[in-house]
């Protein structure tokens, strides 16, 4: 779901090989809301064209898409990606307190002792720990600093978080910056 615009579509999951002898295909989903994905509902798969799951089963990581009931037939999306909307995933999908959407805090500041260290320009998860990728502000560019540096998005780094001020208050990440 990284660099995306609010008026871009969100790569949730990519569509695998075909399975069977029925048309079923692996779905690889990227989003921390399996539930999105049901019988009946559609994705897109680029701007214009979309998708509607017929059939799903969450265990095996099997799907059908409608209307294509033969291995060749489901051939042809392999390895196409399914997505979505900004304002569709605000609707479907629910967040406990604390919690936010990854294309919300994408573009936030990284503040620490009130001095902005750069910008959050991506998430990523590695094992079971989320970073967040930040490109660092000319002005600590310029100053020797790396251009980008991976910080983890957890406490003790993340101290406050305040994303409808685009803004991410930090402890360490400067010892990280200037370390990288």
């Amino acid at each position: 779901m990284s660099k995306q615009s609010k008026t871009e579509l969100l790569h949730i999951a990519t569509i695998g090989k075909v399975v069977g002898l029925k048309g079923d295909l692996k779905l690889h989903i990227y989003s921390d809301f399996p539930e999105q994905f049901k019988k009946g509902v559609s994705f897109f798969i680029n701007e214009k064209e979309s998708i509607t799951i017929s059939d799903i089963n969450h265990a095996r990581g099997l799907f059908k898409i409608a209307g294509y009931t033969t291995p060749e037939d489901a051939r042809r999306f392999t390895n196409k990606k399914l997505y979505t909307t900004m304002q569709r995933t605000r609707e479907e999908c629910k967040l406990e307190d604390g919690e936010h959407f990854w294309f919300d805090i994408e573009g936030c500041s990284i503040v620490e002792d009130d001095k902005t260290l750069g910008k959050v320009v991506e998430l990523d998860r590695l094992a079971s720990t989320t970073y967040i990728k930040v490109t660092t502000s000319k002005e600590l560019v310029d100053a020797g600093c790396a251009k980008t540096f991976l910080l983890p998005y957890h406490e003790p780094f993340v101290v406050k978080k305040d994303i409808p001020n685009k803004r991410i208050y930090t402890d360490g990440a400067m010892d990280i910056l200037e370390a990288s």
